[in-house]
């Protein structure tokens, strides 16, 4: 890949602040070819986080009009074999384009979060954006289960 000059100074999603992302979303959306695949709890249920992710990476690759020369990714993910790749651990924090993509992946999945407020208000994913925090555990607790939580990573909190 190359270094682009308008990456100069991005940070992994998880340093920035909510203003800071969105800013940075601004810009990437503008000069960048963003693209972004969603997969529902369902599929991760059926098929295992690991197989969703992967299945994921092959869709939103497709979507690109050009094969990328190198497919670089986060943590252990990989890309289907056809594709010359590299994963990087703490990619987020160590490459610019990853980074990147940590934005936009966080951005667009606060967004439907905050969407999906409307339609679940109870379980308040407005505030927590679905994480696992104390109250999202306890507004499970009180509604139990909704169409869009994953049942596989929920035994937990409803057992």
């Amino acid at each position: 890949y190359r270094k682009s000059d308008f990456l100069k100074g991005i940070r992994d999603s998880k340093k920035l602040t909510r203003l800071g992302r969105e800013r940075w979303y601004r810009v990437l959306k503008k000069k960048a070819a963003c693209q972004y695949v969603s997969v529902s709890a369902r599929s991760i249920d059926q098929n295992g986080i690991s197989r969703a992710a992967r299945e994921a990476i092959a869709r939103l690759l497709k979507k690109f009009p050009i094969k990328p020369n190198l497919v670089l990714l986060d943590g252990s993910l990989y890309a289907p074999p056809k594709y010359k790749q590299k994963t990087i651990i703490k990619g987020d924090e160590k490459i610019p384009l990853i980074a990147a993509a940590s934005i936009i992946a966080k951005v667009t999945r606060d967004r439907k979060m905050c969407a999906l407020h409307k339609k679940y208000p109870h379980y308040n994913f407005a505030q927590h954006k679905g994480y696992g925090t104390r109250a999202h555990m306890a507004a499970i607790r009180r509604h139990g289960l909704s169409d869009i939580h994953r049942r596989s990573f929920c035994t937990r909190i409803v057992s």
